[in-house]
């Protein structure tokens, strides 16, 4: 044990810093303090405020080259008529388009920052907004998400930087809103439902009725929200029976081709839609299956889909339909991982005009066993054999390589955007998020693409 070199008991008590001051000036401090009810009087605007390299800038720049037409034409506040006047969808495109490159996907938080943070004070130009109008915004027009997506492909199209040759597609799961002990049976489900209707029934009636007529306005407020919130998980039961009945009789006709015992199914009473999947750490919780397909050469995400299937394996060509109908035109070759390889999924893309490149199943361990995987098999079909050929050569195994770099970075980038927890319900506003990552991921790589093209051609 090493002794102190001093005994504290021994040492003065140290000086205050009042004292050393005093010894050392003989007079009293002087210092600076806030003084927080000063008036000043700021000659600045916002723009000056902020910047000029900011990035908020080049997303507001971006977003007013987009054509927003789709949003514009349902406005009926109009010049030399009557009405109030719309907010300007460039802002809230550009809002959601800056709040999901810094990872924020909460209308709530959007709110307060658009309040308290200058790139967003800058982006509204002193424009009111609350959180219901940018929730609303994100929530709705799913058409109008999935046309903006196609027009900024298209447009990358019309300049020859993206070609969709060959396309890599991966998916993602997403945790959905809803709790693991929102799953309810189809005999709770019906309980819980009737409940619910006996809630909307006693909540009937005038606001005069239960509170009088001189009932404050506060009260009347709380009595409404309480009304619609009863309507509003009315409408879930429901939904969630339907999907309860739906899944089960998926699980019949899954049975009956297994052999396996039929499970009885459940389905949430926050997220009807949602099912329980396995994520990549192993474990089960209520979630989303995003799929992304993106152009290999570009890396440009040039499709997006959203399902709560817990399994890829029929993901590809209801895919490749729909990059037939956005661009007219099918990639000739198609990149995915073995939760993709099955023998439907090759067969049907193969009819679709585009190749597949997927891993082989166990093919390690045949080929530790002396067995070869690429030979056909039993019942192939001439796609698949050509399937098992290709991925056997040193090239095919070369161009399903270029699947990870892609996909992967994909996929990651989205979850560094925030894509790791749905903060909407239902899969028809999922999607409209998995679209706006998209849409951010487009505007992000397509300016890139751009900016090298310009430098090729000066």
């Amino acid at each position: 044990m090493t002794l102190p070199l001093f005994n504290p008991d021994d040492l003065p008590e140290p000086p205050t810093p009042a004292e050393v001051v005093h010894a050392s000036s003989g007079g009293k401090p002087r210092l600076r303090v806030p003084q927080r009810d000063q008036v000043e009087l700021r000659w600045a605007s916002l723009d000056e405020l902020l910047e000029l390299d900011h990035p908020v800038r080049n997303v507001w720049a971006a977003v007013c080259g987009l054509n927003l037409t789709p949003w514009l034409e349902p406005i009926k506040a109009v010049e030399h008529h009557v009405g109030r006047d719309a907010t300007d969808p460039r802002l809230l495109l550009a809002l959601w388009v800056y709040a999901t490159i810094k990872a924020i996907g909460s209308a709530r938080e959007l709110d307060r920052l658009c309040r308290e943070s200058l790139p967003y004070q800058w982006l509204c130009g002193g424009v009111s907004l609350n959180y219901h109008t940018l929730s609303d915004f994100r929530s709705q027009g799913g058409e109008k998400w999935d046309a903006l997506l196609t027009q900024i492909v298209a447009s990358l199209m019309s300049l020859e930087l993206v070609k969709l040759e060959r396309v890599a597609q991966d998916g993602m799961r997403v945790r959905a809103s809803a709790g693991a002990s929102s799953f309810r049976r189809r005999e709770r489900l019906e309980e819980c439902l009737e409940e619910a209707r006996q809630q909307v029934e006693a909540l009937k009636g005038s606001v005069d009725e239960k509170e009088g007529r001189d009932g404050n306005e506060r009260r009347r407020g709380q009595i409404e929200a309480q009304r619609r919130a009863a309507r509003e998980r009315l409408e879930r039961l429901e939904e969630a029976l339907r999907e309860c009945a739906e899944l089960q009789e998926q699980r019949e006709a899954s049975a009956k081709q297994s052999g396996r015992k039929v499970e009885e199914a459940r389905a949430s009473t926050t997220d009807p839609e949602a099912r329980n999947m396995a994520f990549a750490d192993g474990g089960k919780r209520p979630g989303y299956n995003v799929q992304f397909s993106t152009d290999t050469e570009s890396g440009v995400i040039v499709g997006v889909e959203v399902t709560n299937a817990g399994t890829d394996g029929d993901e590809l060509p209801p895919m490749l339909d729909q990059l037939k109908r956005r661009y007219k035109k099918v990639p000739g070759t198609s990149l995915v991982d073995g939760g993709f390889a099955t023998k439907k999924t090759i067969e049907e893309s193969a009819a679709q005009g585009s190749t597949v490149y997927a891993p082989l199943k166990n093919e390690k361990k045949q080929l530790e066993d002396g067995k070869d995987p690429y030979a056909a098999k039993r019942g192939d079909s001439d796609a698949v054999k050509e399937w098992r050929k290709r991925m056997g050569t040193e090239e095919g195994k070369a161009i399903y390589r270029i699947r990870g770099q892609v996909a992967e970075w994909v996929n990651a980038r989205c979850r560094n955007h925030g894509l790791r927890f749905m903060p909407v319900r239902g899969r028809s506003r999922c999607l409209n998020v998995a679209l706006l990552h998209a849409i951010v991921h487009n505007l992000l790589v397509g300016r890139k693409l751009r900016a090298a093209l310009e430098a090729a051609a000066s």
